[in-house]
């Protein structure tokens, strides 16, 4: 990967007892890390150190802000196109749950009641790609986030609609390189 445009690193804030449930936890829940949670956190301080971030942008939800403090990440800006997908009245449910309601129903064809629409996710997720295109050659953007939320950034970082999220699983606690191939845009490292 050629390091010459500017890039970002993803960074899935740690478990909290929603997430390790299973349930869609959006930006209405602002729930705290679990110890587990604290712990993945905690152990993304060593793999970051020793890069430089010239822009570090959080979540302002909790889970999100303490991860970064935990990583070492210092300069924190909160944004709130960084915020978890709305679920709507879906918050809280599980897939199974909400299944049971609207039979093969998916975050990534809706429906969406009471909350944000594929498209509105895409509109925040784009405005946080431009953000990060409009460093200085060579710089790299640390985005400390949520599930959902990243894997549409990434999606939008390759060009791809939206829904392509759906291919992209991110556990909790992870990171995630977006970069460059030449002159395409590229995953260099997913979920690790």
């Amino acid at each position: 990967m050629t390091t010459n445009q500017p890039c970002a690193v993803l960074i899935r804030h740690g478990e909290t007892t929603w997430s390790a449930s299973g349930r869609h936890t959006g930006r209405r829940t602002d729930l705290p890390l679990t110890p587990r949670g604290e712990n993945q956190a905690g152990a993304l301080a060593s793999r970051l150190a020793g890069q430089h971030f010239a822009l570090v942008m959080c979540s302002p939800l909790t889970r999100a802000r303490r991860t970064a403090e935990l990583a070492g990440l210092d300069q924190v800006t909160l944004d709130p196109d960084l915020e978890e997908w709305d679920y709507g009245d879906f918050e809280g449910l599980t897939t199974e749950e909400i299944r049971a309601k609207i039979p093969g129903w998916t975050i990534w064809e809706g429906p969406w009641p009471g909350g944000e629409t594929i498209d509105e996710v895409a509109q925040r997720a784009d405005r946080v790609v431009a953000r990060v295109r409009a460093l200085a050659t060579g710089e790299t953007a640390a985005l400390v986030g949520h599930g959902h939320m990243l894997r549409v950034v990434a999606a939008r970082w390759l060009g791809a609609p939206p829904q392509m999220g759906r291919q992209l699983i991110l556990e909790t606690g992870t990171l995630s390189d977006v970069g460059w191939e030449h002159e395409t845009s590229a995953i260099q490292h997913w979920n690790a």
